[in-house]
């Protein structure tokens, strides 16, 4: 079944929602990277807010970057997202396990630590991005991602993610929602949500029940109107050709080293654990060309 996610507005119109489910894309995550439940977790939540981040942007051409260093032990967590419902993402150091001794629940804050920042780069197509940047509260993700809104883009907003894995790592449940007050959002609207929220359901048992990204919001609002829905998917826009540019871009001392030392080149991209390899030969025609188009422009 695919990734959904589903975006609207509730309270007549003075209230924003996005919700969706990214079960299948987490798994591809899981799998590509060899992730331990926690980095599961870690990552997951990140992906999902990073979707419905994406699903705010305007355009296609434009993309989101979520960086997130708590100085914990999983190291930097890396989201990219864009407007069409891709995304990837990656965790410096996904072997760790920790849970919470009083919950038995995974210790993502643990993990991920919060002795850092969360920092999001909107690129719009612009000269300069946009980036903003907060400190970490709790390193659970959720509680950092309504900071951000309401310090960095001044909108109040209740953000849960969650992430449901099973004893053999794959993950069984994996979505959020986030509901962000309009500015003609009144007080009553306030207090409505923060009735509904409390003791609320998480999201991945919601998921793991069966629910859908439309089915929480309606357990929330009654007169949710559905804007847009799309399908959500794992999607890294590396390639060879991508990797063989790169190679041109280098110092042509360093070209000359992987061909004379290592007689050839492995290039690994972080986002989605491919690697590409580039022969000696290869190597050499690029080198060859960057001496002749120095000799050219001298």
């Amino acid at each position: 079944m695919a990734d959904i996610l589903t975006r609207g507005i509730a309270r007549n119109g003075r209230v924003r929602v996005f919700a969706c489910d990214t079960t299948a894309l987490v798994n591809v995550a899981q799998v590509k990277h060899g992730l331990w439940p926690v980095a599961s977790a870690a990552l997951g939540r990140t992906m999902s807010v990073g979707c419905m981040m994406g699903s705010m942007l305007k355009s296609e051409n434009e993309k989101i970057t979520i960086e997130i260093n708590g100085g914990g032990p999983m190291g930097t967590i890396m989201v990219d997202a864009h407007h069409d419902g891709s995304v990837r993402g990656f965790v410096a150091d996904p072997e760790h396990h920790y849970i919470y001794n009083d919950t038995n629940k995974l210790a993502v804050g643990v993990a991920v630590g919060r002795d850092g920042y969360l920092k999001v780069i909107k690129d719009m197509g612009l000269k300069q991005a946009f980036t903003g940047q907060v400190e970490l509260q709790t390193g659970e993700i959720g509680d950092d991602f309504a900071y951000y809104f309401a310090v960095s883009e001044q909108t109040p907003s209740a953000v849960s993610v969650g992430v449901l894995v099973d004893t053999d790592a794959s993950v069984i449940a994996s979505g959020g929602f986030i509901i962000q007050m309009l500015p003609d959002a009144t007080e009553e609207d306030i207090v409505y949500i923060e009735n509904k929220l409390n003791g609320f359901p998480t999201v991945s048992s919601l998921i793991a029940d069966g629910k859908t990204p439309k089915d929480m919001i309606d357990m929330i609002f009654e007169d949710y109107e559905e804007l847009e829905t799309c399908e959500l998917s794992f999607s890294c826009n590396c390639s060879r050709e991508r990797c063989y540019r790169v190679l041109g871009t280098l110092p042509k001392e360093d070209l000359l080293a992987m061909i004379e030392e290592d007689h050839g080149c492995d290039m690994h991209c972080e986002y989605c654990s491919s690697t590409y390899h580039f022969e000696e030969k290869e190597l050499r025609e690029i080198y060859d060309y960057l001496v002749i188009k120095e000799k050219t422009h001298a």
